[in-house]
């Protein structure tokens, strides 16, 4: 099955790194990038959608038809927000984007990131892990073909990655070590965006995925105790 997907988050360190994943597999024909701002990427598989209100679609639902997988990278860290503006970025306009999604193009797969310590059970102490538990259990509702949430933790960034966050950049040579004594804990941009492209053509048995999960998809495994 040829992907033909929408990415969101293209601006961003994850949507970019598995924006140029998709660019350099040949299974992905056709790439959608909906974000507010442009990515810079210019490529013959890319169309770029501009669009400011994710909770707003009506004028450009037209252009969102015909595709069978979104991978759902944009988002914003809780630290500097509200709460009530966390919950709007994460859960509204996320739900939105999907419940549109989903009525445009039933046969959808939709991959969601949503990150390492999010609590399904919604009842964390830190409000940011309720709040995206809450979103993937939405997302989960919802009549996909199928519905994955991708947990990564520490990625290393894929090379020529214009949008990498200062951590990353700073910490960057830790990253050999923690594979060896954290292999649970991180993975490569790289493996991310390999394993969204693998559960969207092949499945996986679980619709939540750990790091663990994540690496041994982007190499052909399913990940021990899954």
């Amino acid at each position: 099955m040829k992907l033909r997907v929408i990415i969101t988050g293209a601006t961003g360190m994850v949507g970019e790194g598995v924006l140029l994943e998709c660019l350099r597999n040949p299974e992905v024909e056709q790439i959608l990038v909906l974000g507010r701002r442009a990515n810079g990427i210019v490529h013959p598989k890319v169309k770029e959608v501009l669009h400011a209100d994710f909770q707003n679609l009506a004028g450009i639902e037209d252009q969102l038809v015909g595709y069978n997988a979104c991978f759902y990278c944009a988002g914003v860290s809780s630290v500097g927000l509200s709460k009530p503006e966390y919950e709007r970025i994460t859960y509204d306009a996320t739900l939105h984007v999907a419940e549109t999604l989903v009525r445009l193009n039933p046969n959808m797969t939709f991959v969601f990131v949503s990150g390492a310590g999010t609590d399904s059970r919604e009842k964390s102490a830190q409000h940011w892990a309720r709040v995206k538990g809450r979103t993937e259990n939405a997302l989960l509702r919802l009549p996909f073909r199928h519905a994955y949430m991708f947990r990564p933790g520490f990625m290393r960034a894929t090379p020529g990655q214009r949008n990498v966050l200062k951590l990353y950049k700073y910490l960057g040579w830790l990253y050999p070590i923690m594979r060896r004594l954290t292999p649970n804990l991180v993975s490569t941009m790289s493996e991310v965006g390999v394993a969204m492209i693998k559960a969207t053509q092949e499945g996986y048995p679980k619709s939540i995925l750990e790091v663990r999960d994540m690496v041994a998809l982007a190499h052909g495994k399913v990940a021990k105790g899954s």
